[in-house]
């Protein structure tokens, strides 16, 4: 025997407008290859809209200025931004730490880049040169700053300050 199933009635999808679709004018040449003139020229990148927050001194600050100089808001914080990104030739030309180095007979060591945080604030190197090789120093002994002792020893292995 044979068992009818009765189907669920689906529910009824809406029906979407179909997109109106017009006739490419035949004009001898390749539509594919051919390039259209823009409606309007554009001198800068198009804006990205985005949303900030600002504390209520910040806000009042910018209101302030925004109403001192006759401009919108989001035009103050724009200049400000600008300002920001633009770098004088100054700062390259008259830079003292871009000059040569006052001493030219000057060598410093040979870790300094990787370990100046030990030659500028005198902690520990963080590398150490073995064979002949750069590799990570182990790390501090928990009582380095409260036992001399300790600290000393591991100055020593790692050639840091008492070394």
């Amino acid at each position: 025997m044979k068992t009818e199933r009765k189907s669920k009635k689906s529910k009824a999808t809406p029906k979407t407008k179909a997109a109106t679709r017009y006739p490419i004018a035949e004009t001898g040449e390749s539509d594919l290859l051919k390039e259209e003139t823009p409606a309007c020229e554009v001198e800068e990148a198009p804006m990205l809209r985005t949303q900030i927050y600002l504390s209520k001194p910040e806000h009042e600050f910018i209101q302030t200025e925004a109403a001192r100089r006759g401009q919108p808001m989001a035009a103050v914080i724009r200049t400000f931004i600008d300002e920001k990104m633009d770098i004088p030739e100054s700062t390259w030309t008259n830079n003292p730490l871009l000059a040569p180095p006052a001493d030219p007979d000057f060598v410093g060591p040979e870790d300094g880049a990787i370990n100046h945080d030990h030659y500028i604030y005198g902690g520990p190197r963080k590398w150490m040169k073995r064979r002949g090789q750069w590799v990570e120093a182990p790390p501090l002994p928990e009582d380095y700053y409260a036992n001399p002792a300790r600290a000393a020893a591991y100055d020593r292995k790692t050639g840091g300050k008492g070394a």
